[in-house]
């Protein structure tokens, strides 16, 4: 999808970004989330539309969202379950530009701010590994999910700017392009799996 600024030219003065897929990725998948979903299936538990949703908007570890669930699970699959977890948190990396291209923008005198749907642990390793952002605006701590406007009026109300002020990055063209053009924000795909680099997708901004 070919994606730049709209046409009124407004300068952003904020770069907002999606995270894994955009900034950062996972070395090594291990899905903990869709296997408890999946035993819960097996076992007798429907699933429901807003499953993904719930486990993103709840500010619980994992064990506590088990908990939440209220289903027993054998605490032999919990214990492999917070192992698989715990192996991805770890291998999360971030993109080999990631670090030296939020550098640039800062010398730029843009602010930066996250914004994405996620499990809370996960947040909690992202933030570890950007820690000098302006703003972060994670589903489990606002109670919503991309495209839903509240995330969105979150991270501008953290930012204590417009909308029209937000350039936002991203890799979903629904949550990430469609969601933030939606709220008034200008937006741009970035395709990991093509190759492309964040300076390809800024390169009218970084110069």
């Amino acid at each position: 999808m070919e994606s730049s600024l709209k046409s009124t030219h407004i300068e952003p003065s904020v770069i907002a970004f999606d995270v894994f897929g955009t900034l950062v990725k996972i070395g090594e998948r291990r899905s903990p989330y869709r296997k408890l979903m999946k035993w819960l299936k097996e076992n007798g538990r429907q699933p429901k539309p807003n499953d993904a949703k719930f486990i993103m908007s709840q500010n619980l570890s994992f064990t506590e969202l088990v908990k939440l669930l209220g289903i027993n699970i054998p605490d032999q699959l919990l214990q492999e379950l917070e192992h698989d977890l715990s192996e991805e948190l770890q291998s999360i990396v971030l993109y080999g530009d990631t670090l030296s291209t939020l550098e640039e923008l800062k010398k730029l005198g843009f602010r930066l701010a996250l914004c994405s749907n996620l499990a809370m642990p996960y947040g909690k390793v992202v933030s570890s590994l950007l820690p000098n952002i302006d703003a972060y605006a994670w589903s489990y701590e606002v109670g919503a999910i991309k495209p839903e406007s509240q995330i969105y009026q979150y991270l501008i109300d953290q930012l204590e700017c417009h909308a029209k002020d937000v350039l936002f990055i991203g890799d979903t063209p629904l949550a990430d392009y469609s969601g933030p053009n939606e709220f008034g924000m200008s937006a741009r795909l970035i395709d990991r799996k093509d190759g492309q680099k964040l300076a390809d997708i800024l390169a009218d901004i970084l110069g």
